[in-house]
C-alpha cells in the first residue's frame, strides 16, 4: 500500500467518484479538514453534497474527465462500477485510483488509537455512540460514520486527540484493509451474498478480520449472536464478550421493560456497574450501548460519566427516526434493509407505540439481498398490521428474473392472513393511497436502503404548504 500522508510535498487533490455517499462524504470532509485540496462527483443532490458545498468543496453532478484535471488520487465508492467513464480516465491518465477503504485505511494510519466498528447490523448506531462518547468526554476523536449522530448533527469529525473512530464495511470484504487498535464486531448474519460465496465465506472473513486487530488492543464482540458464536469455535481470544446472557463478561440484566425502553442493570466480570435506561428504544439498542461501554473499559474511561452520556444519546439518523405526525398519525423512518434488522425495529416499534396499529412501507434494497433472503423477507414483512410494498431499490445492480417487488408482494398476500397489503410502483404516487388508510392510531414507517425516506419530505412539505 502506497502512503497518501508524509510526504514532502504538501496536500494532495483528492477527486471522490460518488462523493454524495454517506460513507464517502463524512470521509471527504475529514481529508478536507485535514487541508486536502477535496472534490467530487455524484448523480444526484442529497443533504450529504450539501454539506460538503457548505464546506467549500467543490461537487459536480455529472461525470467528466474534465474534473480529474490537476488530481492527485480518485477515491471511488463500492457502489461505482469499472467502467465509470471518470474511473477508465483516471486509470489511463497514472491518477492514483483507490478505494474508499484504502483511503480510509490511509487516514486511519495517522491515529495510534483506531477504533472500528464492524458486523452485520447495527453499526451506524454503535459507532455514533462510542464518538458521542469520547466527544463528550474530551478526547478530541477524529470520527467518519455511515450516519448522521442526531446530538452533534453530523457523521464527520476531525479531531486532535489519538483516536479514530470508524464504520467498517463488511460488504465487498474492504474491512480487511484496517489494523485496528480496537475492533467491535456486532453481530455476524448472512448478508452480502452477492459479494461471499455463502455464510462460511462471510465467517472466514471475520476472522481474518479480527486476526488484524493490533496485539495491544482488544476485540470486543457480542457473545449472544449465533454467527459470532461459530467464529469464536475457530478463533482464539482474547475478546471481551458481551451481551444479555450469563456466559459474557459484559452483559445487561433486564429490570424491567418500559414501552420498549428497558431499564437494565449493567454487571462486568460479576461487578455491578450501574443502571441505565437509553433514550432510544429497543433491546437491540441497549445491545449497542454494551459494545461502547466494553470500549470505554478497554480504554479506562469513567464507566458512571458513560452510562450518562449512553442515556443521553438520541440516535442516528435513519435509526428509528421520528420524522413528525402527518393526518395524526406518527411518521418514523428506519434503514432497515435485512429481515433481521425489520424484525428488531418492528419489535422495539410494537412495544413504544402497543396500542397503535403500524404501517410498514417498505422498499428492497438490491435484486441479489432480495434474492436470497426471500423467505426470509416473507417471515419478517408478515408482521406489521399494514404492509405497502415498493418496486427493488437496484443500487446499480441489474433486475434478475423471477424476483421484483410485485412477485414478493403477490406471495405476501397470501401469507398474511388477510391484514391489508398494497403495492406501489412509484414512491410519488404513494400520498394517494396514504390518505385512503391512514388515521391517528397508526405509525407509519418507512423502512430500506434506498430513497424509501423521501416520502416524509413529500407529506410534510405539501402538507405545510396547504397549511
Amino acid at each position: 500500500m502506497f502512503k497518501v500522508f508524509g510526504h514532502k510535498d504538501g496536500p494532495k487533490r483528492i477527486h471522490f467518484i460518488g462523493i454524495g455517499g454517506v460513507g464517502m462524504s463524512s470521509l471527504a470532509m475529514v481529508l478536507h479538514s485535514l487541508g486536502h485540496k477535496v472534490s467530487g462527483c455524484d448523480l444526484n443532490k442529497s443533504k450529504y453534497t450539501e454539506m460538503l458545498e457548505k464546506q467549500g468543496i467543490k461537487v459536480y453532478y455529472q461525470h467528466h474527465e474534465d474534473h480529474l484535471k490537476k488530481v492527485d488520487i480518485v477515491v471511488y465508492s463500492s457502489a461505482i462500477s469499472q467502467d465509470n467513464p471518470e474511473l477508465s480516465k483516471a486509470k489511463e491518465m497514472g491518477i492514483w485510483v483507490i478505494p474508499r477503504a484504502q483511503m480510509l485505511a490511509e487516514v486511519m494510519n495517522l491515529y495510534p488509537k483506531s477504533i472500528v466498528v464492524a458486523g452485520s447490523h447495527g453499526k451506524t448506531t454503535t459507532t455514533s455512540m462510542i464518538a458521542e462518547m469520547l466527544l463528550k468526554l474530551d478526547k478530541s476523536p477524529t470520527v467518519i460514520v455511515g450516519g448522521i449522530i442526531s446530538n452533534i448533527k453530523t457523521h464527520s469529525v476531525l479531531g486532535k486527540g489519538d483516536y479514530l473512530v470508524a464504520e467498517a464495511d463488511e460488504s465487498d470484504g474492504s474491512f480487511l484493509c484496517y489494523n485496528p487498535y480496537i475492533e467491535v464486531i456486532t453481530n455476524i448474519d448472512v448478508e452480502h451474498l452477492d459479494f461471499y460465496a455463502d455464510f462460511n465465506a462471510i465467517k472466514k472473513a471475520f476472522i481474518n478480520f479480527i486476526k488484524k486487530c493490533s496485539p495491544e488492543g482488544r476485540v470486543i464482540i457480542c457473545g449472544d449472536d449465533p454467527g459470532v458464536k461459530e467464529v469464536l469455535r475457530e478463533i482464539a481470544g482474547p475478546f471481551l464478550l458481551y451481551g444479555f446472557s450469563s456466559g459474557n463478561q459484559l452483559r445487561a440484566e433486564v429490570i424491567e421493560e418500559d414501552e420498549g425502553y428497558p431499564l437494565v442493570k449493567l454487571v462486568f466480570q460479576e461487578k455491578f456497574l450501574g443502571q441505565m435506561r437509553l433514550s432510544i428504544p429497543g433491546k437491540h439498542n441497549v445491545c449497542n450501548a454494551l459494545a461502547a461501554i466494553g470500549v470505554a473499559l478497554e480504554l479506562g474511561l469513567p464507566i458512571k460519566q458513560v452510562i450518562e452520556i449512553l442515556q443521553e444519546f438520541k440516535g442516528a439518523g435513519r435509526r428509528l427516526e421520528f420524522k413528525g405526525v402527518w393526518k395524526g398519525a406518527v411518521l418514523i423512518d428506519d434503514y432497515a434493509h435485512h429481515p433481521t434488522e425489520i424484525k428488531a425495529s418492528l419489535e422495539a416499534l410494537r412495544k413504544v407505540y402497543k396500542d397503535k396499529k403500524l404501517v410498514l412501507i417498505f422498499q428492497p434494497h438490491r435484486y441479489t439481498r432480495t434474492k436470497f433472503l426471500w423467505d426470509k423477507f416473507l417471515l419478517a414483512l408478515k408482521e406489521p398490521d399494514i404492509l405497502v410494498l415498493t418496486e427493488i431499490y437496484p443500487a446499480s445492480e441489474k433486475p434478475i428474473p423471477g424476483i421484483s417487488g410485485y412477485i414478493l408482494f403477490e406471495n405476501l398476500k397470501n401469507l398474511r392472513g388477510g391484514k391489508p397489503t398494497f403495492f406501489v410502483e412509484n414512491l410519488d404516487n404513494i400520498k394517494e393511497l396514504l390518505e385512503d388508510i391512514l388515521d391517528e392510531n397508526q405509525v407509519v414507517i418507512t423502512m430500506g436502503a434506498g430513497n424509501v425516506y423521501k416520502i416524509h419530505k413529500l407529506l410534510l412539505e405539501k402538507d405545510e404548504a396547504r397549511n
